[in-house]
């Protein structure tokens, strides 16, 4: 069956803003021998965020340019991988104390992740529940990485 919608389900406007948020923050890299190391990836990800960045005009409509923000952004992206790693590690782990202590780095992990979030949230850095402002973060962060001179 085809879809006959004009816009994006929100699960695709959801992944959609991970990999833009994700990528965008990747691209600002200060440190000029990691531009170079990263010259190839820098490419990769300026293309793949102008491809995204196009279907944001499909994204359904409802009713800060900070360091800090940038640097809680990426331990966030941080903590999340964290956790999805540590709990892949775990599934693959046959000795009982390596995965006791996977799972306690899992746990902190998470913990992690709760406390850089409500740090971003705290101080609207991250409007998780204002779908419009999390979009238009997404766009501004995007275009001023896409800016970013390399």
């Amino acid at each position: 069956m085809k879809p006959t919608h004009s816009h994006l389900a929100w699960h695709e406007t959801l992944e959609l803003h991970e990999w833009v948020g994700a990528q965008s923050n990747a691209l600002i890299i200060k440190d000029p021998i990691l531009k170079t190391i990263y010259k190839q990836t820098i490419d990769t990800l300026t293309q793949n965020i102008m491809e995204l960045l196009q279907f944001y005009p499909l994204t359904p409509k409802a009713g800060r340019d900070d360091a800090s923000a940038a640097a809680a952004g990426e331990l966030l992206s941080f903590a999340k991988s964290s956790i999805k790693s540590y709990a892949l590690a775990i599934t693959e782990t046959a000795t009982s104390s390596l995965r006791k202590v996977f799972k306690k780095h899992l746990n902190g992990a998470i913990d992690t992740h709760a406390k850089i979030f409500s740090y971003l949230y705290e101080r609207n850095l991250y409007p998780a529940y204002d779908l419009n402002q999390l979009l238009q973060n997404d766009v501004d962060v995007a275009n001023k990485a896409l800016s970013q001179p390399f």
